[in-house]
């Protein structure tokens, strides 16, 4: 009867450390973490495991506004509405629940300026869209203001452009009955996409963006990284509107209560778009540099987190990324507003082909564009020129060409502006590139990574997963809950699909570049 006991007492002592393991297994952080992902032109959400492969992925396009030539708008309730969607579709897919969940984080198209009002959550405009230019006026006025387009360059690390935030709620604060009051009352609040949907998902406790989205507004001190009260009394903001800025890494962004899928389950990082592309690019050495091939085209090399290098050749000097309780890390960017919008043009308004596929191919039948140039500046030129005055121009036509050479020309312009960025980020660095990593939609193109790799003279290289984007700020959220430990666990997930070598010599490349500098010049001045 004894050892009955005994052996039931020694039965009873394996079950409870059993059960003690179990439960702490059960408490170290989830296994997977998922990315919201909100671009221009769609909202995604895709759920990663620790080895950064995908696990489910749930994608919605959103309407494009154009209410007049140049000016570009969204509804910022639809986006809410997918991003939702989308959650909800990616966790159904993946056979989830909240808990399985460690964080999330959010990645969004930087600039597009939304304001809404604080009690009801209601957007009191569309939401202006970073490549709309309707505050070109405004623009010119702040320039003229503050001494020229680098006028707030020593202090914010950017041109006085179209394309930052605080112009687009400058242009809202004059044009919307009734919001500058109540904005000044302390009743509206302002932010990018990125705080948007933080603040709607966790059910407007928390006001909040991180670093990298900060820094595009003009608001911001590239040194100190903070509202800076001369710059909101420039562009007359009420400090009451803004978010508070946050770490990109482990910032106080809020616990998700509005998205039932994943309810509980807090916001564990926010970057910007490119920044977290290039994080998932793993470039974390200082000269590391990737190039994202989507509706435009976003360069951005690591400068360390020494102080920030303000950029001589028109290049954006910005914070890549920060973890919290650590200095920031930032980059120098080449922003080219028009790259794979070119080919969605050339099928659309010229009906060159059914798909960016068919292009591809029409491309293709030559074996180069016989010098034709085609200069994209639909809505001027970025960086690094800069000019609100240029306009799309097509150069070099003879009886010779055909619509292959157009669309091979169009190609070949994403990697001439791509060129054009580098040479400015040497010369503003003196780092020389030794190898570009390249990710987005229009990487598919074997002629676009082959002529990138000659106009640039360095390698290219591509990696196995395409969605570096959505995986450098599930990285970035994995980092702040524990699911990956360091930079160089991360860094370990990175793998080369395919690098593509250079083909042609110094005077070919320089040759080209020349010619291209022609087109370019030719582009300007076409606006007052």
């Amino acid at each position: 009867h004894n050892t009955m006991r005994t052996g039931f007492i020694v039965f009873l002592c394996i079950w409870a450390s059993i059960t003690v393991t179990v439960d702490a297994l059960s408490a170290s952080p989830s296994k997977y973490v998922g990315a919201l992902d909100q671009g221009t032109s769609s909202t995604r959400f895709v759920i990663f495991d620790q080895q950064g492969e995908v696990v489910a992925l749930s994608q919605k396009e959103h309407t494009q506004y154009y209410p007049e030539p140049g000016w570009v708008e969204h509804k910022a309730e639809e986006i809410f509405q997918n991003s939702v969607d989308c959650i909800t579709d990616a966790m159904k897919q993946a056979e989830l629940n909240p808990e399985d969940v460690s964080s999330i984080g959010i990645t969004n198209q930087r600039e597009t300026t939304v304001v809404w009002d604080k009690v009801t959550g209601e957007p009191l405009h569309n939401a202006i869209v970073w490549n709309c230019v309707r505050t070109s006026g405004i623009v010119s006025e702040f320039q003229s203001k503050c001494g020229g387009v680098d006028g707030l360059r020593e202090k914010t690390g950017l041109p006085i452009s179209t394309y930052f935030s605080a112009t687009k709620l400058r242009w809202l604060m004059e044009n919307v009955p009734g919001l500058k009051e109540k904005a000044e009352a302390g009743d509206v609040l302002f932010g990018t996409i990125d705080c948007y949907l933080a603040w709607k998902l966790n059910g407007g406790t928390r006001h909040a963006t991180d670093i990298t989205n900060a820094a595009r507004t003009l608001l911001v001190n590239i040194n100190t990284l903070e509202w800076d009260d001369s710059l909101l009394e420039t562009f007359d903001v009420p400090a009451c509107m803004l978010p508070s800025i946050e770490p990109s890494i482990g910032g106080e962004f809020g616990v998700i209560n509005q998205c039932p899928a994943l309810d509980g389950v807090p916001i564990g990082a926010i970057l910007g778009d490119q920044h977290a592309a290039t994080f998932g690019q793993a470039c974390f050495n200082v000269g590391d540099a990737k190039c994202t091939f989507g509706t435009g085209a976003f360069i951005m090399m690591n400068m360390g987190s020494d102080d920030p290098v303000v950029s001589k050749q028109g290049l954006l000097t910005t914070p890549f990324y920060q973890i919290k309780g650590q200095p920031a890390v930032y980059a120098l960017e080449g922003a080219v507003a028009v790259a794979g919008s070119l080919i969605q043009w050339l099928r659309d308004n010229l009906e060159l082909g059914a798909s960016a596929e068919e292009i591809a191919e029409l491309a293709s039948s030559v074996k180069d564009a016989e010098g034709v140039r085609f200069v994209p500046a639909f809505n001027g030129l970025f960086a690094p020129h800069w000019r609100d005055d240029a306009r799309g121009t097509i150069c070099g036509l003879t009886f010779y060409h055909t619509k292959a050479h157009i669309a091979r020309a169009a190609i070949d312009a994403a990697s001439f502006q791509t060129a054009e960025v580098f040479d400015a980020m040497k010369a503003d660095s003196g780092i020389e590139l030794s190898a570009l990593k390249v990710d987005g939609g229009m990487t598919v193109n074997p002629q676009l990574l082959q002529f990138l790799a000659d106009i640039l003279g360095t390698k290219v290289l591509q990696p196995k997963n395409l969605e570096t984007t959505a995986a450098g700020v599930a990285f970035a959220a994995g980092l702040s809950t524990g699911v990956w430990n360091s930079l160089d666990q991360i860094a370990d997930l990175w793998a080369e699909a395919k690098q593509v070598d250079l083909s042609i010599d110094d005077e070919e490349r320089s040759n080209l570049k020349a010619s291209w500098q022609k087109a370019i010049d030719r582009s300007l001045g076409w606006e007052q």
